[in-house]
């Protein structure tokens, strides 16, 4: 690393601690070989990621997934941001296509996330035609970049004057869009070597940089996103000026007058560090979470690692899904109060859930605490897994815990599907196609003293140790529908490093083995076992998890799931849906789940059901009278006695409902305290 370049520092009222001197950081890796986030210079990053081509997916639910995504849900979107003029809204300025503006004022967006999900496909494989497309949807959006560097599509011509006024900005989401032009940017660069929309994204941050900051004119984010685009920007070229207007935007400006509910809906536009709770709009809240983390991994700035530190807290003990869904309010996408986590009603967007498991990767990239893999996992194979279909095709926008199966038509669906191919507000489709594309960096990490296995599928990683040792790691394992995980261990030549084995926190037991011996030291839940010993090629490691399906409550502060309970096995939330259910179910508004000796589960493997699941039967009961034949109220003991029949009710997979037909689905089940 090159020696840093003495600077200046200034304090601001309302901003944070600026260098105003440049200063370079030349990454050493070359493009090729660096991370999902780029964290080989970063000061306070206890784990460094592995790049995404270092690891090979093979079969099993996750290599299914990336094979659709890759043959359909990518090439798929392409084609509707072409149709429906997306792609046309930069024509328009490039090659003066007479066309009118389309989608929302951020529909640049859509562009770039997709350009990201290609970037990642690509640094996994060879995709000739995907690159393509890439290149001529780079060469579009380029071309309308202005000499001073600006660049959006939707604050030209009569709007040109409104771009970046303070009350422009608490709507206008410009640097949104610079956020998203330069993730994608960086993804394609690290893909393919090819700057040139890196260059642009650089080139309209020097604007910024130029006209806006402490002692120039205001700048908010409106929506948080850019943060940690420019924290990247920072790590993929070196120039500190990037990391600086990030903590400037973190830091907030007292010379704007702003709203209180707008500081709470956007989450910004005051310190960071002030935050107390997770509140306003879900989605902006996990990208500032994203990037006050990043911030942190390059200062040190206690202040940002102790509000984290909080609203994570906050996240998971009062506002968090079984599921790993956020946010759950319709009204403004938002939080909720603690505690207020409604089912059928829940908002739970696959994009926030997917900004979750980004500031979660960061959290752990900071501490190497496996709490935050058990949250990136929770909300990997539920919350964000459901956001699109089996056949690559369908997406959801929001995620309810408890639906009728076709709802009253909304914003999102005209006929009130859950699933639907297109969005006005495409946020959703390209952002989980950008997280399947990205899934192999999220399952090792190295450290100063090894390395991490946070991830369990049939997988190689083949990389280097911190001293350069060269080493591949193969995992086989049926996981998620068996527990048992066998990990073949081979570094370049004996070598003397620790092997930290997740062992994920909602199982009950679990057993480790090194060469067919009992690991020492404990094999505890929720916790790295840290493995350290000489390791020779051809160690093997075995990993057993018990997967007995698991009875879960909620807090009693969850008013609506009182008498209730969850099913879960592995990592996974199960449903019902009504078509599987028999007959004398009826409405699932009128069953319970049965409890006491002999009330268990039986498993089976359906290889041709929905790309192949694990369903979970059990027994219950059902009202013989449906409920809806009571009245609304009555008096306390005046209620009739209910009689009720046996019968055995079929739970799927959480991430696999509306896949079929449209049926009625529900995730928290009433709980019979006793067999009848």
């Amino acid at each position: 690393m090159t020696c840093l370049l003495a600077f200046a520092v200034t304090i601001l009222a309302g901003a944070s601690t600026l260098i105003t001197q440049t200063t370079r950081r030349q990454p050493a890796t070359p493009w090729r070989d660096q991370a999902v986030i780029h964290l080989e210079g970063s000061p306070y990053a206890k784990l460094q990621g592995v790049p995404v081509r270092a690891v090979r997916i093979d079969d099993g639910l996750w290599g299914a997934r990336r094979k659709v995504n890759v043959e359909k849900s990518i090439p798929s979107t392409i084609k509707l941001i072409e149709e429906h003029g997306y792609l046309d809204n930069f024509r328009r300025l490039s090659k003066g296509k007479n066309v009118p503006k389309k989608g929302p004022v951020f529909a640049d967006t859509d562009t770039y996330k997709w350009l990201e999900a290609a970037g990642f496909a690509m640094q996994s494989q060879d995709l000739p035609a995907l690159k393509a497309l890439a290149e001529d949807a780079i060469s579009e959006v380029v071309a309308i970049q202005e000499s001073s560097g600006y660049l959006n599509a939707h604050f030209v011509g009569d709007l040109a004057s409104r771009r970046l006024l303070p009350e422009t900005m608490e709507y206008g989401h410009e640097l949104y869009n610079l956020g998203h032009l330069l993730q994608g940017a960086v993804a394609y660069y690290r893909a393919t070597g090819n700057r040139k929309m890196l260059d642009a994204g650089a080139k309209m941050a020097d604007y910024l940089i130029r006209d806006f900051g402490a002692d120039k004119k205001p700048l908010l984010a409106g929506h948080p996103e850019v943060e940690m685009a420019l924290v990247e920007l920072y790590r993929t070229t070196g120039d500190r000026r990037y990391l600086d207007l990030a903590g400037y935007i973190l830091g907030g400006d007292k010379r704007l007058d702003r709203r209180p509910e707008r500081v709470v809906y956007t989450f910004s536009g005051t310190p960071f560090f002030e935050r107390k709770q997770l509140e306003g709009h879900s989605v902006r809240a996990m990208y500032a979470s994203c990037g006050a983390t990043d911030y942190y991994l390059e200062t040190g700035d206690s202040r940002y690692l102790k509000t984290l530190e909080n609203l994570w807290q906050d996240l998971v003990n009062r506002k968090m899904y079984i599921t790993g869904g956020i946010g759950s309010r319709w009204e403004a996408e938002a939080f909720g109060q603690a505690y207020e986590l409604p089912n059928a009603r829940s908002y739970a967007e696959t994009c926030a859930a997917i900004g979750s498991m980004m500031w979660n990767w960061r959290m752990l990239a900071a501490t190497g605490d496996a709490r935050y893999a058990d949250v990136i996992e929770r909300a990997l194979y539920n919350a964000i897994n459901v956001g699109v279909s089996v056949d690559g095709v369908l997406y959801c926008y929001r995620n309810p815990l408890e639906s009728p199966g076709i709802d009253e038509p909304n914003w999102q669906s005209k006929d009130g599907r859950v699933r639907n191919s297109w969005y006005d507000v495409l946020c959703c489709p390209p952002n989980i196609q950008r997280t399947l594309a990205s899934l192999p960096g999220y399952f090792y990490s190295t450290s100063k003293d090894g390395v991490y296995v946070h991830l369990f599928h049939n997988s190689e990683l083949s990389w280097k140790l911190a001293d350069g040792t060269a080493i591949r790691i193969t995992q086989k394992t049926g996981y998620p529908w068996d527990g048992e995980v066998s990990i073949r261990v081979e570094p370049g030549k004996p070598a003397d490093f620790t092997f930290h084995v997740r062992v994920p926190g909602w199982t009950t037991r679990a057993t480790l083995e090194v060469n067919g011996k009992p690991a020492a030291g404990e094999v505890r839940p929720g916790t790295y076992v840290a493995l350290r010993r000489t390791w020779h090629s051809g160690d093997a490691v075995r990993l057993k998890l018990d997967m007995s399906p698991r009875l879960v409550v909620t807090n009693p502060r969850v008013a609506e799931n009182t008498g209730r309970v969850a099913v879960e096995r592995g990592p996974l939330v199960y449903c019902l849906e009504g078509l599987d259910q028999p007959r004398e179910a009826g409405s699932l508004s009128d069953v319970m789940l049965a409890a006491g000796k002999g009330a268990g589960f039986r498993e089976e493997f359906k290889p041709d059901l929905l790309g192949g699941v694990m369903v979970l039967r059990h027994p219950a009961f059902v009202y013989t009278n449906s409920l809806t034949s009571e009245p609304l109220y009555g008096l306390l003991g005046s209620q009739p006695r209910r009689p009720t029949q046996r019968t055995e009710l079929t739970f799927i997979p959480y991430y696999v409902v509306a896949n079929r037909e449209p049926s009625p689905m529900m995730v928290w089940i009433p709980l019979a305290q006793s067999t009848r």
